[in-house]
């Protein structure tokens, strides 16, 4: 039977020029999708554990494609400018202003002008001032405000070191502050690109197993060592209020000042040599010493060697203390983890965690606390009497909580609550917390009772609870659920919990997330902000979480939203987006956790802005990959991948919603990878759209995402799962964007590259995007309305005008 094609011709001309490589300027996207991507957004809220004050802080959406080309060196897993010595990827706010709750008055901040870079904001301990830092053209500076007053002060020039993270402290009485300066003996860095070598770079092994994930940025050389020592190298000074500094610690290389909550000890964590070549910085060797707050040493508490040689799997761990760091609900009291199966998952032992402690003075016996079956999370101290601790065990999904008294290891540690992590319609809350004498953050108790918060995930919506909880006889009482039925809410650890009083964010499709404090005894609302919807042309999209079932009757869902001017009876073109996640058990992967209440942004990843373009969307859509009882879920990775995709387009064309056979898929770093086997393996979809994925996974030989057997494990996983390794099979369109700067493990700009070149050599349609500086993330508003414009492009030629293949009888 003879063949006809029926195709529009759309966009440019160099859209589709057949050249190997286009020169091509930043391009912007159509206007309906530009207002939404330029839309100004409303701030950021920071509010006080008291509720009485807040912070405004305004910023650009996006930083600009200049600010990314600044000065960049990429050394031990960071990414640092040298000139202003803070990350060069650091966000900025540029405006701040302080509302006062009870009364709803808003003040501009007096003393603070200009080009402002604010960034590492803090609360003094009392919450009286707010701290943060300045980033100018030559470095980092230091500024507080009085709250009360909206006054702020500049207290430092511009010679902080942020390049380790936020370079101050507060000293616990709220007059003083720690901090990291740049030191005045720091030595010129070296132009590693124009030095010339003294002789080869080379690594040695004498039999260990590293078998460590691909990171990046990592050191390359003794130049390399040598930039990071001078960037890493800190003076530590005490200034105060005034401004007035007195040098409280040589120069060192300071990585973390941790103060004990009464404030007269401090923890200070310095990197020592050897640096390592394959592991970041934070697997260097270092020491943690304790000082008093005058900065007289007291002890030498912990000295880690480098990690480069673990035990096989994700959890496994190094031996001796770690998670160090001070009990909240004591003065000065130490306390850690240690493991006591040799950090090595494969060992069976009937516990796999001790945790111990240690008062001041420091110089008696560590005491031991409690022992956890799983490997040690973390603790919610209480008081002499009751504190809550969590472990977890990735491969099984399962977390513990333990009950257990803190003064007595004689009394017998309960387990309250044992369960599968990703279980999210059974997840109990998180038990609240509240600030004690010394701002720290302490279980609230009422008698026998502490308080649970939680989400609130159900069959029958999103609907956050607050619950009272009786410690001894582990009965609760529920004291207020949302209704879930025309709003989204969030719930917060702030308030009065005791008194009802918390902190709510309320939102739905169409009215932006805003702030209130809701009395769950009355029902009162007070409402504490009055952001607008800065999206109207999306208020009247109709939105809504659709469910069905995958062909082996696995419960799957989705947020399905119809297109702008939508007309009954049309059938749309569709997007598909969505991210594969891995379980061990079939009821948690069918849990739903989309809300159709949720406001509908548009960031710069999402599909939604096509709505203005005519298309229906199916975001959030339910991956799951499933692998149960001795079964590794990636073991059928590409049948459930497959099936997955066909649910979803079966489950919309049945709403009559769409012509399946103009339907995309996309997603991101592992939703790319995704998209990719998608196209290779199924010929469901028009065309994908592939942003910052891993494409062979043999370059990724020991473990990526959830998979923790290595290449020579499990070869035929590896295989099976890379599309490079069929990009034989490849005959749908592919558009592959990549940040030509990624820094996230695993996914290498090269994997973009060289899948590229496969699919090209072997004819498939295919078109490469490298976003100059970008990372994994992307954050230029050039490259991002660019991204929007390629996007858009491809869509349109591939998708809505796809060339359909018509019998002609």
């Amino acid at each position: 039977m003879k063949k006809i094609f029926l195709f529009s011709l759309i966009v440019g001309i160099s859209f589709f020029h057949s050249k190997a490589q286009l020169d091509i300027t930043y391009q912007t996207p159509p206007d309906d999708i530009m207002q939404l991507a330029d839309a100004k957004l409303p701030p950021s809220f920071f509010i006080s554990d008291k509720g009485d004050y807040a912070l405004y802080a305004h910023r650009n959406q996006y930083k600009s494609i200049a600010e990314l080309s600044e000065k960049e060196l990429r050394l031990g897993g960071l990414r640092i400018n040298p000139v202003t010595n803070i990350s060069s990827r650091a966000r900025y706010y540029n405006n701040l202003k302080v509302l006062n709750i009870k009364t709803g008055v808003e003040k501009e901040l007096e003393g603070l002008t200009g080009d402002l870079k604010l960034t590492n904001f803090s609360w003094s301990p009392d919450q009286s001032m707010m701290s943060f830092t300045n980033t100018t053209t030559k470095g980092v500076e230091l500024w507080v405000v009085d709250i009360k007053k909206a006054i702020a002060t500049k207290l430092t020039e511009d010679n902080l070191n942020a390049n380790m993270g936020t370079p101050y402290k507060w000293f616990r009485d709220g007059k003083a502050i720690l901090i990291n300066s740049l030191p005045k003996d720091r030595e010129d860095l070296i132009d590693s690109e124009s030095a010339i070598p003294t002789g080869p770079t080379v690594s040695v092994n004498d039999g260990q197993k590293a078998q460590n994930r691909t990171y990046q940025d990592l050191l390359k050389n003794k130049n390399d060592e040598f930039n990071f020592e001078q960037l890493s190298k800190s003076e530590i000074y005490k200034i105060d209020l005034k401004g007035n500094s007195v040098l409280w610690k040589k120069a060192g290389l300071y990585s973390d000042l941790n103060f004990s909550p009464d404030g007269n000890y401090i923890l200070v964590t310095s990197i020592e040599r050897p640096f390592s070549y394959i592991v970041p910085y934070y697997r260097f060797p270092f020491t943690t010493v304790i000082y008093d707050k005058s900065g007289v040493e007291i002890k030498k508490i912990l000295e880690v060697p480098l990690i480069e040689e673990l035990p096989k799997g994700f959890m496994s761990e190094r031996t001796g203390m770690r998670n160090l760091s001070w009990r909240s609900d004591k003065p000065a009291t130490l306390f850690w983890a240690e493991v006591l199966d040799e950090g090595d998952p494969e060992i069976d032992v009937e516990y796999r965690d001790e945790v111990f402690e240690l008062e001041a003075p420091f110089n008696g016996e560590k005491r031991s606390l409690l022992k956890t079956i799983n490997r040690f999370y973390k603790i919610n101290w209480g008081d002499d009497h009751i504190a809550i601790a969590m472990d977890y065990w990735w491969n099984t999904r399962n977390m513990k909580s333990y009950k257990f008294n803190p003064s007595n290891n004689t009394v017998k540690t309960e387990i309250l609550y044992d369960r599968n992590y990703q279980d999210k319609y059974n997840d109990p809350g998180s038990f609240v917390t509240v600030r004690n004498e010394f701002g720290k953050t302490i279980l609230e108790k009422d008698g026998d009772f502490l308080f649970l918060m939680g989400e609130g995930y159900s069959s029958e919506g999103i609907r956050p609870f607050v619950d009272k909880y009786n410690y001894k006889t582990k009965e609760t009482n529920r004291l207020w659920r949302a209704d879930g039925k025309e709003f989204k809410e969030r719930i917060y650890d702030k308030g009065n919990f005791k008194k009802g009083i918390i902190l709510d964010r309320i939102e739905s499709k169409n009215q932006y997330p805003n702030y209130y404090f809701r009395n769950i005894n009355t029902g009162e609302l007070k409402q504490l902000t009055n952001f607008k919807n800065p999206f109207v042309s999306l208020q009247n999209v109709k939105k809504e979480v659709i469910k069905y079932k995958r062909d082996d009757g696995l419960e799957l869902s989705g947020t399905l939203y119809l297109p702008i001017n939508y007309e009954e009876g049309k059938k749309y073109p569709m997007i598909v987006w969505a991210y594969p996640e891995e379980f061990k058990d079939k009821s948690t992967a069918g849990q739903v956790t989309s809300s159709s209440n949720e406001f509908i942004f548009p960031w710069y990843g999402s599909p939604i802005f096509w709505l203005t373009r005519g298309y229906v969307v199916l975001d959030d859509a339910s991956f799951p990959i499933v692998g149960e009882g001795d079964e590794e879920p990636n073991d059928s990775f590409i049948k459930q991948l497959v099936a997955n995709g066909k649910a979803a387009i079966d489950a919309v064309d049945n709403l009559g919603y769409i012509d399946r056979n103009k339907v995309a898929v996309g997603g991101h770093s592992y939703g790319a990878f995704m998209t990719a086997n998608l196209l290779t393996h199924s010929n469901l979809f028009a065309a994908g759209i592939a942003r910052s994925g891993a494409y062979n996974r043999t370059l990724t030989p020991f473990g990526f995402q959830s998979e923790e057997r290595n290449y020579w494990e499990a070869p035929e996983i590896y295989y099976n799962m890379s599309p490079f390794m069929h990009a034989d099979k490849m005959k749908t369109p592919l558009l592959l964007i990549h940040g030509a700067a990624d820094n996230n493990s695993g996914t290498y700009t090269m994997q973009s590259e060289r899948y590229f070149n496969a699919l090209k050599g072997l004819g498939a349609t295919v078109r490469l995007v490298l976003l100059p500086k970008e990372s994994h993330g992307y954050a230029a508003r050039e490259s991002i309305l660019h991204l929007l414009w390629e996007q858009d492009q491809w869509l349109e030629k591939y998708v809505k005008n796809r060339a359909i293949e018509v019998d002609e009888k």
